[in-house]
């Protein structure tokens, strides 16, 4: 069956980067998460006029993958007690979450990294109040742009689950 999640972790170039290698995964958009205004831009994200999170909208089969393998792909990459920094991405917008869209979602998650992580991990686990798609250059950026900048070892999907 076909579901979303929201995940969050720094720039999202890397973060698309690495989910795209996965097998499961049906579909990725990098966008714009939880902030305080409609349709914000790049440059309104970058600059703090907008509040939101570089985010991934994930859409993945969770026959194939469950929603705690994709968590367990988000602790390969992720600084869970860093705040509003990973890697050299530097800024509230590059604050690590997930953000989901139902209560089940909720318990999973928590539960995920309650088990696996120390109490003070700064993972956002909050209910998705909004998401824009980011420009579309953003779009499949590594992809696109090969030696681009990313803060992810995209390696660390592992060659047993890389589509």
């Amino acid at each position: 069956m076909e579901k979303t999640i929201y995940i969050a972790g720094g720039c999202f170039w890397g973060v698309e980067g690495y989910y795209k290698l996965v097998n499961g995964i049906i579909d990725t958009t990098v966008g714009y998460a939880n902030g305080n205004k409609e349709s914000p831009t790049y440059n309104e994200v970058k600059s703090h006029i907008a509040t939101h999170a570089e985010t991934l909208k994930l859409t993945y089969d969770d026959k194939i993958i469950s929603l705690e393998e994709i968590l367990a792909h988000f602790l390969r990459f992720v600084d869970p007690y860093s705040i509003d920094k990973q890697g050299e991405d530097i800024g509230h917008q590059y604050r690590s979450g997930v953000y989901y869209t139902n209560e089940k979602e909720k318990d999973i998650i928590k539960s995920y990294f309650d088990s696996r992580l120390n109490p003070d991990y700064k993972i956002e686990i909050l209910r998705l109040e909004n998401f824009y798609d980011a420009e579309e250059y953003h779009q499949d950026y590594l992809d696109k742009n090969p030696s681009g900048y990313c803060h992810i070892n995209l390696d660390l999907a592992k060659k047993d689950i890389k589509k």
